[in-house]
């Protein structure tokens, strides 16, 4: 059984930094691509960013430079170190897990991210 398990939301300042963790169990973690994407409420879910199983990343234009992923293949786990946080970052940020197949993504129960003064 796939689980992917997100940590580390919660409710930070505009400028402040948060870590977010994703925890995955049941797949080849090392061979996936794996991803964060993130949903604001009335708007539909888009891409944070992503790494390839060979470590290249990929950045949303809004958070380039702000925002930095990486995955620890012993641990199974991926991170997103947020920066500079705004309150346009608030939204429930989501785990994905792309297999090399491209067929079949798995995704984490999602953890809010609330941005505010």
């Amino acid at each position: 059984q796939v689980q992917l398990v997100e940590s580390g939301g919660g409710l930070v300042q505009p400028g402040g930094s948060l870590r977010l963790s994703c925890a995955a169990s049941g797949i080849i973690f090392s061979i996936y691509r794996m991803g964060w994407y993130r949903q604001a409420p009335g708007k539909q879910r888009e891409l944070v960013a992503h790494i390839t199983s060979g470590r290249s990343t990929n950045y949303a234009d809004s958070v380039q430079g702000r925002f930095f992923i990486s995955r620890d293949n012993a641990k199974n786990t991926m991170y997103l170190q947020m920066n500079s946080l705004k309150p346009e970052d608030t939204a429930v940020y989501y785990c994905n897990a792309h297999p090399p197949s491209g067929l079949g993504d798995y995704w984490g129960q999602g953890t809010q991210v609330t941005v505010s003064s």
